[in-house]
């Protein structure tokens, strides 16, 4: 079997994100969006909070399940028993970080390769930090997330968009 992992923070999941879950999970038999738990950076939801929120908008994908880890991919993707880790790429400079990255881990795993989807165009521009940002000043965030976890998002900065 096949199995992928898409790693972030998805803090919170965009419609990028969930671009690059639609479009990985036709690639792979199993695909774990893997939701990172980093102490050193302030989140504005917690990792279960995280997770809960992808298991609700990727419930109609039969072969995606969602989980959270610490520590390094690598460790977690052979846990896991992952050959693949999937990356969004949505800029030139993206992927000067992210081959650093991929070409780290394949040293450190080199049965474990990573895979780059370019962001579909309409998403190109979109991260989690733009969305945290408009959400903040009551900004519309229709356009950038779905609209089940709109609500959740304004709750966190005591916005009431009713």
């Amino acid at each position: 079997m096949r199995t992928a992992i898409y790693p972030g923070s998805f803090d919170p999941a965009t419609f990028g994100h969930l671009d690059i879950i639609r479009r990985s999970s036709k690639l792979f038999d199993h695909l774990i969006v893997a939701v990172l738990n980093n102490s050193a950076k302030k989140s504005l939801f917690s990792v279960e909070e995280r997770v809960s929120m992808l298991k609700m908008l990727t419930a109609d994908y039969s072969n995606v399940s969602v989980d959270s880890f610490e520590g390094l991919l690598v460790d977690y993707a052979r846990r896991m028993e992952a050959g693949f880790l999937v990356r969004g790429l949505r800029a030139v400079s993206d992927f000067e970080y992210e081959l650093q990255i991929a070409q780290t881990n394949h040293v450190e795993c080199p049965g474990i390769d990573t895979i780059f989807l370019t962001t579909s165009l309409n998403y190109s521009y979109l991260s989690s930090t733009i969305v945290r940002e408009f959400a903040s000043y009551g900004g519309d965030i229709r356009q950038f997330v779905p609209a089940e976890i709109i609500p959740l998002i304004y709750g966190k900065y005591n916005i009431d968009k009713e």
